[in-house]
């Protein structure tokens, strides 16, 4: 969490001005701290992701199909569903579990306005032969950057690609608002368009200029972004300790792999996220994450059924054009690992021992989930 006293001071702020909302310092400090922290020319900020992503393609000027990852939270084709496009879904690379351009490419008609890819884990997508296929087919290319706020790309910080990008800062993110989110673009036409529209499309006081809503952020929550952006490389760095330690501690599991990749490039390692190959193993991914609820360990499935089985779009017609075979595989074998600045290197040492016995003695684990809420296969810390 961020310093408290650094919060209630900025509140106390707020609440001393008596301006709540409708734009005012506490906005106009975070998006020009943002800016900086992204080098980018525009942040806009707006009351939580997925509006961004709204405003942000409805500033885009999308209209009729847009290419999306079925391999995400529901939110993203939601967005896009809502303001009455049409998502299709392609499928993503095994390496890093981002939209795969080959797929997207097979994904394109006549009716597609836009590609709209997600940098899945913090890892960031194939941005340069994304641009390139939608540069050969007359698309926007845009992004969905909620999981990436503090990674690079290319030697630059995620929120420079396409033409703009949206970030979340909910409260489950690295860095947070408790609510929010901004969406990011160098393109003049495009940040002018989503200041407008978040804010009903009023140019001043009485002038009305377009369609708008309201999006925006109020005084509160910037100042908790204020706050949290504060100890961004604090929290960081904590989490790439915490991913470190994890590589070590499961290092010799067999069928146990990091979607995560190491790299040079900065990242926010803010997900632990392993796939669980099952003839490895000896469990598969609900198994585990049944011992491991068991055990006290908070994991979690991402992100079943899949957006392309779940209402509105299960069985819909023009929502899936293309197989997605690694989606598939995916949806089944994901487990995310608990993290952050609560979990400690102890703690991640227990869930590498707590791995490694399941491994070994898969058959009678599974016989002992059946019969007892908790295992005890590792000794509770001292």
């Amino acid at each position: 969490m961020p310093d408290r006293t650094s919060l209630m001071r900025r509140i106390e702020s707020v609440l001393d001005s008596g301006w709540l909302s409708n734009g005012g310092p506490m906005v106009d400090e975070l998006e020009t701290k943002v800016a900086q922290r992204l080098t980018a020319k525009h942040v806009v900020a707006v009351c939580n992701g997925t509006v961004a992503l709204q405003v942000m393609a409805k500033a885009c000027g999308l209209a009729g199909e847009v290419i999306v990852p079925s391999m995400t939270f529901v939110a993203t084709p939601h967005a896009m569903q809502w303001i009455g496009l049409t998502p299709v879904f392609a499928d993503v690379t095994h390496a890093d579990h981002t939209l795969d351009p080959e797929s997207v490419e097979r994904c394109i008609t006549p009716r597609t306005s836009a590609i709209l890819a997600v940098h899945l884990w913090g890892n960031p997508c194939h941005v340069k032969q994304l641009q390139q296929v939608a540069d050969r087919n007359g698309l926007k290319l845009l992004f969905d950057a909620s999981h990436a706020f503090g990674c690079d790309c290319q030697n630059r910080p995620i929120g420079n690609f396409g033409l703009a990008e949206a970030i979340s800062f909910h409260a489950t993110k690295v860095m947070h608002a408790a609510e929010g989110g901004v969406i990011v673009t160098n393109d003049d036409t495009v940040a002018e368009r989503c200041r407008l529209m978040r804010n009903f499309g009023i140019t001043d006081l009485t002038s009305i200029d377009s369609a708008g809503t309201n999006a925006k952020m109020n005084e509160l929550c910037a100042a908790a972004g204020l706050t949290s952006l504060e100890s961004i490389d604090d929290v960081i760095q904590h989490n790439q300790q915490n991913m470190q330690a994890y590589r070590k501690a499961i290092s010799g599991v067999r069928g146990l792999r990091l979607a995560v990749p190491p790299s040079s490039e900065r990242r926010n390692s803010q997900y632990v996220v392993v796939e669980v190959n099952q003839q490895e193993f000896g469990l598969n991914r609900d198994g585990l994450l049944q011992v491991l609820r068991a055990e006290g360990v908070f994991a979690r499935s991402y992100f079943q059924p899949g957006c392309h089985n779940a209402a509105p779009y299960a069985g819909q017609a023009g929502h899936q054009p293309v197989p997605m075979p690694v989606t598939e595989r995916l949806l089944h074998n994901v487990l995310q690992l608990p993290t952050g600045p609560a979990v400690t290197k102890n703690d991640i040492r227990r869930i590498g021992q707590l791995l490694e016995t399941v491994h070994q003695h898969a058959g009678a684990v599974l016989e002992r989930v059946a019969n007892d809420d908790r295992l005890g296969l590792v000794p509770d810390a001292a």
